[in-house]
């Protein structure tokens, strides 16, 4: 069998109680609601629908117990939509999970055979 090159590839998710809590697509969802604070803009920038950016957020704070994003109702000002605090820790951890993989599979392809 001749030398093939293949690339390791790999996806992480959390989940709690099999349920899928924060996966890079939600972790994109979350960071767009942050930068446009606006679901709405958010779910066209990630590329899914106003109702499935909303059913990914309910889902995500019934599975945790926790508020992720905050709604004002718009009016003659608009609305808006901002993460809270649990929402930035959520993010951040992930982010350093990701991490911690990425540099583990670095690691491995300077193992000696």
């Amino acid at each position: 069998m001749g030398r093939r090159k293949f690339k390791v590839k790999f996806k992480v998710w959390l989940e709690k109680d099999g349920e899928i809590v924060m996966g890079l697509g939600r972790e994109k969802l979350l960071k767009a609601i942050k930068r446009h604070g606006s679901i709405s803009k958010a779910a066209k920038e990630v590329g899914i629908s106003y109702k499935k950016a909303w059913s990914y957020i309910k889902a995500m704070e019934e599975r945790l117990g926790k508020k992720l994003v905050e709604t004002k109702i718009g009016g003659a000002g608009g609305g808006g939509s901002k993460l809270t605090e649990e929402a930035e820790k959520l993010i951040e951890e992930f982010d350093k999970i990701i991490e911690k993989v990425e540099k583990a599979l670095k690691v491995n392809k300077k193992r000696k055979k």
